[in-house]
């Protein structure tokens, strides 16, 4: 141990108090839990000694730390109270990392830069490397050098993310720094069964950067110096480390587990004599005298008792509470349509209003970036999209990321949590499904299961849609499947000046958003329209009636605004039995939230409904506009709703097969005919 990183008494004491501390809160709470006040418990027994050398080696409130649903030790010694602790335990209203939204142990701390955590194992690592991202870029202007932690078992590196996470970090030398705490066992999966080599220390080898540490996770004072050794790596620009700790789990996995199922009482006895805490305590009483000891103890053992009485008396959260926070309040400004002042003279296409939207927000925003594949220097994206952005902007603002969709979102997520507006691009939609698990799980609800505490505003850029022989992997719609997340935003616009006008409100606005570009509407003529200006916004969640009519109503968006606004006309011009139709045509623009308003409204003119979409019919978008109508709007039909849809089968290549799945202008006309008759 070098002289700077000598532990002396006082740390030494404070440190033992921390692990004591939640050593005793694990305690309580398995009382709690068998008198059926807590609901869960999982332990962090046999691991407090490197989790609070970890925290005594950062700065807590200055630093970031990404934990994970072991890290108890941690998060008490980088600055949680026993009675924050309890409240969480308990599902308090208090509760400092959800207010009772997610199951004890799922830490969050917005005064002490402790990021909320979920359930998922290993999402953490990529957003701590988004984080580390932002904490580069603001040491880079700023001078200070705030560093990321990120932690989790050995079990969780056998998840991709985790090697994602190793190689941007080692990339871009970026201050962060994984603890693994290696107690070989996952659940009760054994490491043997788990990793090639059965050491996360060999097969993390190979990313070249990073440093790789071993360390004995239940010496406090070997764990200290591995630990101040790595932080100051990270804040000298060294770049990231991996601190491998060999600890041990002296309880079963969690409160739900009994690990005598799958542990020898031989083992488990062993593991007792391991414990940290007797460790630290053998190094205490050769500085100190027992009696010390023993008063420590009994200060501990009344403070965390005090704690949970207390916390015990703190009120529930309030049941009308349970939808709050589920989105962010968005800007006033961005609430309703602004004067259209056009900015250009003539109709563009979509690809350059896309590029004119991000070109401008860029300009007004220097903390707003791009990345994803393929979208920096010459390229500008595979469609262009982001065309000269990197020339004019700079590439660290405009960058090309690894070719990994849980990377490009899961960093964002991270970014987007410290402050900045990354915009991100998946390639193709029929790609973001390895993302799926950020996307859901992380994206979406981070605002509300940190009870409004987090919020990762970042914006997701995705082609999507079929029309162009795109075949079975390059024509896929998702929009019906992301409008069932909570919390997200999907846009899909089909023009434009829409493009350009919500892709505006999704970057000024305070939600994470979806943003779908159907790739056939690129550089489609009929899709072309004036844009508006730098400061011309659409509200996102408002659809637009493109046509009025009276006699039926078309909903729609996407490839088939423009099917249907044709065969509107159509009938307006050819009549049905010699009578005029006059057809409604609405362009939802936003799939979720949803407009319903403004299709009841046109639904109580025209008492008819055709919905129209490129997705697939069975669980489309549709099937739940159509549920909807018909639970609150039943008594507006004069006729049964109608639905045109993809055949429910993947999209081919050939032109003579894809037609016969993608939705027709005949489909439409043929469904609209047969409303209007009924």
């Amino acid at each position: 141990i070098s002289p700077e990183d000598t532990v002396t008494r006082k740390q030494l004491v404070n440190a033992y108090k921390s692990m004591l501390i939640a050593r005793k809160v694990d305690e309580k709470s398995e009382v709690l839990y068998k008198q059926n006040k807590a609901h869960f418990q999982i332990s962090c027994s046999g691991h407090e000694a490197i989790q609070v050398a970890m925290a005594n080696a950062m700065k807590p409130g200055h630093d970031w730390a990404y934990p994970y649903y072991r890290d108890l030790a941690f998060c008490t010694a980088w600055g949680m109270s026993a009675k924050e602790h309890f409240l969480a335990i308990l599902n308090k209203s208090l509760d400092p990392c959800s207010g009772g939204r997610q199951m004890p142990n799922h830490f969050g701390h917005k005064e002490l830069n402790i990021v909320s955590q979920s359930s998922p194992t290993g999402t953490q690592y990529l957003q701590s490397v988004g984080a580390a991202i932002a904490c580069k870029r603001k040491g880079a202007k700023t001078g200070e050098s705030s560093i990321v932690y990120s932690s989790s078992g050995e079990g969780t590196t056998a998840q991709g993310d985790y090697h994602e996470a190793l190689n941007w970090a080692a990339r871009d030398k970026l201050p962060v720094i994984f603890l693994i705490q290696d107690n070989k066992l996952a659940i009760s999966t054994h490491i043997s069964e788990q990793i090639a080599g059965g050491s996360v220390a060999k097969f993390s080898k190979g990313y070249e950067g990073l440093n790789i540490v071993e360390v004995d996770g239940l010496d406090y004072i070997k764990s200290y110096a591995v630990a101040k050794d790595a932080v100051n790596r990270a804040r000298k620009g060294e770049g990231p480390s991996l601190i491998v700790a060999d600890v041990v789990r002296l309880k079963s996995h969690s409160i739900s587990d009994n690990h005598a199922k799958y542990r020898t009482e031989k083992e488990l006895e062993e593991n007792k004599n391991k414990d940290p805490l007797l460790k630290i305590e053998q190094e205490l009483i050769a500085q100190t005298d027992l009696n010390t000891l023993n008063e420590i103890k009994k200060e501990i053992s009344e403070q965390v008792e005090q704690a949970s009485n207390w916390a015990e008396e703190q009120a529930d959260p309030s049941p009308s509470t349970f939808d709050m926070h589920v989105y962010k309040e968005e800007p006033e400004e961005l609430k309703q349509e602004k004067t259209f002042k056009s900015k250009t003279s003539e109709e563009i296409f979509m690809v350059d209003a896309l590029n004119q939207a991000l070109d401008e927000e860029m300009s007004a925003n220097p903390k707003m970036l791009i990345y994803g594949q393929d979208v920096a220097k010459g390229k500008g994206g595979v469609f262009t999209v982001t065309s000269n952005l990197s020339k004019k902007h700079g590439l660290n603002r405009c960058f090309n990321s690894p070719l990994a969709e849980a990377s490009i979102v899961g960093t964002a997520i991270g970014l987007a949590t410290l402050g900045y507006k990354p915009v991100v691009e998946i390639q193709f939609g029929d790609y973001i499904w390895t993302a799926m698990m950020q996307i859901r799980n992380e994206l979406s609800m981070m605002h509300y299961r940190s009870n409004g505490n987090f919020s990762c505003p970042a914006i997701v850029r995705v082609a999507v849609g079929g029309y162009i022989h795109g075949s079975l992997y390059h024509s896929q719609n998702i929009e019906a499947t992301f409008a069932h997340f909570p919390g997200l935003k999907v846009v899909l616009p089909s023009n434009s000046k829409d493009a350009k006008g919500l892709l505006k409100s999704a970057i000024r606005g305070n939600n994470p958003v979806l943003f779908l570009e159907h790739k056939g509407l690129y550089r489609q003529v009929y899709a072309k329209s004036l844009v508006g200006d730098k400061d011309y916004t659409i509200p996102i969640g408002k659809a637009k009636v493109v046509k009025e009519g009276s006699d039926a109503t078309i909903v729609t968006w996407g490839a088939l605004v423009n099917k249907s606004l044709v065969v509107a006309n159509e009938l307006a011009k050819e009549g049905l039995n010699k009578k005029r139709a006059n057809v409604e045509v609405i362009d939802l623009r936003t799939i979720l939230p949803l407009d319903y308003e403004t299709i009841q409204t046109s639904l109580k003119k025209t008492n008819r409904l055709l919905i129209a979409h490129e997705d697939v019919n069975f669980m489309g978008l549709g099937s739940e506009i159509s549920a909807q109508i018909a639970e609150k709007s039943f008594e507006l039909l004069d006729a049964p709703i109608k639905r045109v849809g993809g055949a429910f089968t993947p999209v081919p290549h050939a032109q003579s097969l894809e037609k016969n799945v993608l939705p027709q202008n005949q489909d439409i006309k043929d469904a609209l005919i047969e409303l209007l008759q009924y």
